[in-house]
C-alpha cells in the first residue's frame, strides 16, 4: 500500500498565503495605470491644453480700436460737436466758408427732419481743418494737423509731431491694417481706420492719415 504524505495544517496555510501574495504582487496596478491613461488621453485631445489660444479672444484682438467722441477734445477745448458761439470763442473767425449746396456732399452731419439739408448749412475752414455748421450747431468733419491743430485723446496729445510708432502703441490693432491710398491734392498717404463707437451702432469710421511717418490728418467718414 502506497503511503500518503500530508502537510501539517499550519504549514499548508502558510504556503497558501505566500502563493496568494506572490500572485497579487505580479498583477499590474490597475488604478494608477488607469489614471495615467486618462491623463495621456486628455493631453492628446486638441483643445484640452491650457495654452491653446481662445478663438474668440483672437477675434477680439484683431478688432480696430474705438475713437469715441466723448474721449476727444479738439485743441484741448472742444468736443466733436459744439455751438457757433464756441467756434468763434475758441477758434476765431473762419478762414473761409462754403455752402453745402455748392459742394453737394453725399453725406452731411446735420440734416433736417425730412432728410434734407438746410439751405444755409455751410462748411467752415480754419487752419486746414473743416467743420460743418447748420442752425447754430457745429461739428468737426476733418482735422488737418499741419498748421497746429491737435486732438487730446484720453489725455494723450495727438498732433503733427506724433509718429506712426507712437500711434501703433495706442492703436495696435488698427495700425496693423495700415494701407497706402491716393488722396486728391495730397498724393500718396497711408491710412488706417478706427471705430466710432463701442456698440458699433454707427456705419462710419474714423480715418487716420499718415504722411512721412507722422500724423497728418483725421476724417470722420460715413458711407453714402
Amino acid at each position: 500500500m502506497k503511503k500518503q504524505f500530508y502537510l501539517p495544517y499550519k504549514q499548508a496555510s502558510t504556503l497558501f498565503i505566500a502563493a496568494l501574495l506572490l500572485f497579487l504582487g505580479c498583477r499590474p496596478a490597475g488604478k494608477s495605470e488607469s489614471a495615467a491613461s486618462q491623463k495621456s488621453a486628455q493631453t492628446a485631445v486638441p483643445g484640452t491644453n491650457s495654452r491653446d489660444e481662445n478663438p474668440s479672444k483672437q477675434q477680439t484682438d484683431t478688432v480696430p480700436e474705438v475713437m469715441d467722441v466723448k474721449d476727444i477734445r479738439f485743441n484741448g477745448k472742444l468736443g466733436r460737436y459744439f455751438s457757433s458761439r464756441e467756434f468763434k470763442s475758441v477758434l476765431g473767425a473762419p478762414d473761409s466758408t462754403r455752402l453745402l449746396s455748392d459742394e453737394e456732399p453725399c453725406v452731411t452731419i446735420f440734416q433736417e427732419p425730412d432728410g434734407s439739408v438746410h439751405p444755409k448749412a455751410r462748411y467752415l475752414y480754419k487752419n486746414g481743418s473743416r467743420f460743418e455748421t447748420s442752425r447754430g450747431k457745429v461739428a468737426i468733419d476733418h482735422v488737418s494737423f499741419e498748421k497746429g491743430d491737435f486732438i487730446i485723446f484720453k489725455n494723450v496729445r495727438l498732433d503733427k509731431h506724433t509718429t506712426l510708432v507712437t500711434l501703433a502703441t495706442i492703436f495696435p490693432n488698427a495700425t496693423r491694417k495700415i494701407a497706402p491710398i491716393h488722396v486728391s491734392g495730397e498724393g500718396m498717404l497711408r491710412v488706417f481706420q478706427l471705430i466710432e463707437d463701442e456698440s458699433h451702432i454707427s456705419d462710419g469710421h474714423v480715418e487716420v492719415f499718415i504722411k512721412d511717418g507722422k500724423l497728418y490728418s483725421l476724417h470722420w467718414w460715413f458711407p453714402c
